[in-house]
């Protein structure tokens, strides 16, 4: 197949032409004397590296004495290339895209599959767990991941699941929210992490035995930082949750989906621990979660002969799951196979894309990868 160099001569790179029409080929870029190929960033790096050898070399050796010996030059050399090497193996490979097309089979234009790793290095979810609205979601996501897919998981995406996990570590101990559900996600990581490095060989696990005992390690001392966390009494001279009146604070409470939320919050004042013992709270938030069935399963009367709602609550809650309410969530186009951020959108080709979205909660997330 024989094209004019003419057709080429107003693009800024020239196109691969081989005996697969599917190869990307290799990059190159028009000059004044012609095409040539765009080197590769090693060899950028490398060359970057060796002038500052040469540099740091007339550095030491601008005096007339010698402060430093070859050997002892050769050594710094090293030892600040073994650095470099270690800061950028350490770099967050973190993605930004806001949306991904999911294919589960090959096909003529299209090699292999999207897996659960691939997935999660390519969203956006180091900005995610900024956003109030998608935090709740990025942590019980990494919460699933956790008690059963993290072996699944590729060395990279293994490396950004933990690069996300500290920084929602911090987070939290920064601005001291949601502290609960970061310590239930450790400690299912942790329960996780002492099974895969008590039965190394008993399954496989990608890097070294040595990697997994360190990622124990800094779990546990997560957890001990989080154990010692101290909410700090806040002083202000405005208007304060005591302040409001009753029915305004007993609004809130109804607002609550979560049971340990409105303890929580009873701990407050004691107007609140009031409130929040009131029965008909609790049996809304009973029939928010639960159906009739369930109830009449464990159903616990008191001595008066009145239903203990409370209590209910939280023995449903350790039979059955409870639904859950985010803020924001991942959706899934099925016209397009495209998972997008619900705020962000995709550029959809359906007639009527509403239509094709479908939220995604992070079970289904991780159904979606299964093959």
């Amino acid at each position: 197949m024989n094209h004019s160099p003419q057709r080429w001569r107003h693009r800024g790179t020239m196109p691969f032409l081989g005996q697969d029409w599917r190869s990307p080929g290799w990059s190159w870029i028009k000059t004044e004397d012609g095409w040539k190929r765009c080197e590769s960033w090693s060899r950028e790096l490398e060359r970057e590296n060796n002038q500052r050898n040469l540099s740091h070399s007339i550095i030491l050796n601008s005096d007339d004495e010698e402060i430093f010996s070859n050997e002892e030059q050769e050594y710094t050399s090293k030892k600040r290339k073994k650095d470099h090497f270690r800061n950028d193996t350490n770099t967050q490979c973190f993605y930004r895209e806001k949306w991904i097309y999911v294919h589960k089979e090959s096909t003529r234009e299209r090699h292999g599959y999207c897996t659960l790793g691939e997935a999660f290095n390519r969203l956006d979810f180091s900005s995610a767990i900024q956003d109030i609205r998608r935090f709740n979601y990025v942590v019980k996501l990494l919460q699933l991941i956790a008690k059963s897919q993290l072996t699944s998981l590729s060395g990279v995406a293994q490396k950004n699941y933990f690069n996300i996990l500290d920084k929602i570590v911090q987070k939290v101990l920064d601005d001291h929210q949601n502290p609960r559900l970061i310590k239930d996600l450790l400690q299912d990581l942790s329960s996780t992490l002492c099974i895969l490095v008590r039965g190394v060989g008993k399954s496989v696990l990608v890097g070294n035995s040595n990697i997994w005992v360190c990622r124990l390690e800094t779990v546990l001392a997560w957890q001990q930082q989080l154990q010692n966390l101290q909410m700090t009494k806040q002083v202000n001279d405005g208007l304060t949750l005591s302040d409001l009146p009753l029915h305004m604070l007993n609004n809130i409470l109804y607002r609550f989906s979560d049971g340990w939320d409105i303890v929580t919050l009873g701990q407050v004042t004691p107007t609140l621990s009031a409130l929040s013992e009131d029965r008909q709270l609790w049996k809304r938030l009973c029939q928010y979660h639960f159906a009739e069935k369930q109830f009449c399963r464990h159903l616990i009367v008191s001595e008066k002969g009145h239903v203990e709602w409370k209590l209910m609550y939280f023995v449903l809650e350790k039979h059955y799951p409870t639904r859950e309410q985010y803020g924001d969530t991942l959706h899934f186009c099925r016209h397009c196979s495209i998972l997008f951020w619900k705020d962000s959108g995709h550029p959809c080709t359906a007639a009527d894309p509403d239509s094709c979205f479908m939220p995604v909660s992070p079970q289904h997330f991780i159904d979606l990868f299964r093959f």
